[in-house]
């Protein structure tokens, strides 16, 4: 207690005669009272009864609250001993000997029963003692305190996982969710009695007693999802809360946040889908922007790998870091995840995730194809690499050629040669016919894709007969047949069509020829008849020769007459 709280001692107590500091501030102690509780100051006195007792705390630092509980106890106060100060005591009266054998109903018995009654029965009181255990972690550990809180909420967890957490919700990979959440019901009895409860978060506690503890509950068997969810809860806390690449942030909770991503890589299962894939890229990004250490980023890469078809195209766009700013994404590292990817499922598996990344890998593209600052080099290795999915997956190279004209479109300055350069790895045998009939009709591709795009066009026609006459057998001579009734039927149509246009020629020139005909009556060149005359002569002339010449093509006047004859080829059954 400071000098001017020792007023409020009792009157009976004798005069005080030593003076210490503890955290700065200044403490009266009696060495009678406190010798008659501490058997280290009997010991030190009965050696020399004027020993000076102001040091012989140099050994430890109790905190100014506890020192002064420990006083008022010497004093005759009843000790306040509570969950958040009951380690704490139990250290200091240990330092002091402060044991039934010196004293009866002493002060570090009081506290241990306190500790074993109060608080480690309780889950919640447990995480609020070993958080403030954390500034005296060191003598808490020698005196088998915080093994004890340990043991304590391993044997709960085990009990009831839920106490960590609900796992974190991973749609792609729950089926069994609500098997797993039957399995672990919280205490029903509990929640009836005790409607408000809600279980003490982990996330309080320090670095190194949560890494402790994660460990030692991953060795007793706890579900890993939950420990899992504890996990990603510790994380979120300590390091996502903040914004990545927040430049105010201070160098020492930069190292902080290094120092937890690290700790928590290691701590994270490798199981598939118990951690979030968006969360896991998230914690990747964080340990890029960190510097955390090449093994940390490793072990972020491989978890996303065995679960990268659960992800979203956003996910995958990491920004690339470094002075380079020609390279807007990270391509190495995704490249590095699509290896792990790749190398953890068989292709020969059939496993359905191949597709989800093909998929994956070309929306991917076709989102970053759009960005105008995007480099040919950065485009192409993106491309290179979302061509090796599809081989795996005989699926077709559509999405690669999408992407590709959606870039050509908005880099409308690239040469032939760096459009060449960008097609080579267009794979046209592996475009739908859709594709195809587009790629020919694109004006931004090389005519050299343009000629492939063409011919693998017919060949998805040819394979497409083929396939039709093989399931077919029995009807191949009727479709034969029908084949080239279908182009004699074009070749008449083509044939009438050039016939009408030759009508019409003829009828224009007949016009003209008639009105010649009347300018030169008009004018006098020609005799006129009369009409009797005329219609008897009409009747001994012979055709003129414009009829002579329709009649010898079929035609009449009237183009809605036309009526040729064309020889149709016969079909040979």
């Amino acid at each position: 207690m400071a000098n001017r709280q020792s007023t409020r001692l009792p009157k009976s107590t004798t005069l005080t005669d030593v003076q210490l500091y503890v955290n700065g501030l200044p403490f009266i102690l009696d060495r009678e009272l406190l010798a008659s509780k501490s058997a280290k100051v009997a010991a030190i006195l009965d050696e020399n009864p004027n020993q000076d007792l102001s040091y012989f705390l140099r050994d430890i630092s109790p905190d100014t609250e506890t020192f002064e509980l420990v006083l008022r106890f010497c004093h005759g106060f009843e000790p306040q001993i509570s969950t958040e100060n009951v380690i704490p005591i139990i250290g200091l009266a240990d330092y002091l000997e402060m044991t039934e054998a010196h004293c009866r109903n002493n002060l570090l018995r009081r506290a241990l029963i306190f500790f074993e009654q109060e608080v480690l029965p309780s889950w919640n009181e447990t995480i609020k003692a070993l958080r403030v255990a954390d500034d005296f972690l060191q003598q808490a550990v020698q005196l088998g305190l915080v093994d004890a809180c340990f043991r304590s909420l391993i044997e709960k967890a085990v009990a009831d996982p839920h106490l960590l957490g609900a796992p974190m919700k991973n749609l792609s990979c729950d089926e069994d969710s609500e098997d797993a959440d039957d399995a672990y019901r919280p205490n029903a009895r509990r929640k009836l009695f005790v409607i408000d409860w809600k279980s003490e978060d982990l996330t309080v506690l320090s670095l190194q007693l949560f890494d402790a503890i994660i460990r030692s509950m991953n060795q007793h068997g706890v579900p890993p999802e939950f420990v899992g969810s504890s996990v990603c809860q510790y994380t979120k806390r300590w390091v996502l809360s903040s914004t990545v690449g927040d430049e105010t942030v201070s160098i020492y909770k930069r190292k902080t946040q290094r120092d937890v991503l690290e700790a928590v890589e290691k701590l994270l299962p490798y199981e598939r889908g118990l951690v979030p894939c968006t969360l896991l890229f998230e914690m990747l990004r964080y340990a890029i922007v960190l510097e955390a250490s090449s093994d940390c980023r490793t072990g972020f890469e491989i978890r996303i790998g065995k679960q990268l078809d659960q992800a979203t195209v956003r996910d995958l766009l990491i920004p690339s870091q470094g002075y380079a700013k020609e390279v807007q994404y990270d391509i190495e590292c995704l490249r590095r995840i699509l290896r792990n990817f790749c190398g953890s499922y068989s292709p020969s598996s059939q496993f359905p995730g191949y597709i989800k990344v093909a998929e994956l890998i070309e929306k991917f593209l076709a989102e970053i194809a759009a960005d105008i600052d995007l480099k040919m080099n950065t485009f192409l290795s993106i491309v290179e690499m979302s061509a090796e999915v599809p081989t795996v997956t005989q699926r077709n190279s559509d999405g690669i050629y999408m992407a590709i004209d959606i870039y050509f479109h908005k880099h409308r300055y690239l040469t032939e040669s760096e459009r060449e350069q960008i097609c080579r790895v267009l794979d046209c045998r592996k475009l739908s016919l859709e594709a195809c009939e587009h790629a020919a009709r694109n004006e931004r591709l090389p005519l050299r894709v343009v000629v492939q795009a063409l011919f693998a066009a017919q060949l998805h026609i040819r394979d497409t007969i083929t396939r039709e006459v093989a399931l077919f057998p029995d009807d191949k001579i009727i479709i034969q047949g029908k084949m080239e009734e279908e182009v004699v039927a074009e070749d008449e149509a083509m044939v009438i069509k050039e016939m009408k246009i030759m009508s019409n020629k003829v009828m224009e020139l007949e016009r003209e020829c008639l009105v010649m005909r009347k300018e030169l009556q008009k004018s006098g060149s020609l005799p006129q008849h009369n009409n009797h005359n005329d219609k008897n002569k009409q009747k001994n002339e012979k055709p003129s020769m414009w009829k002579e010449m329709k009649r010898k093509f079929g035609c009449i006047t009237s183009i809605h007459d036309c009526n040729c004859q064309v020889k149709k080829k016969k079909v040979h059954p």
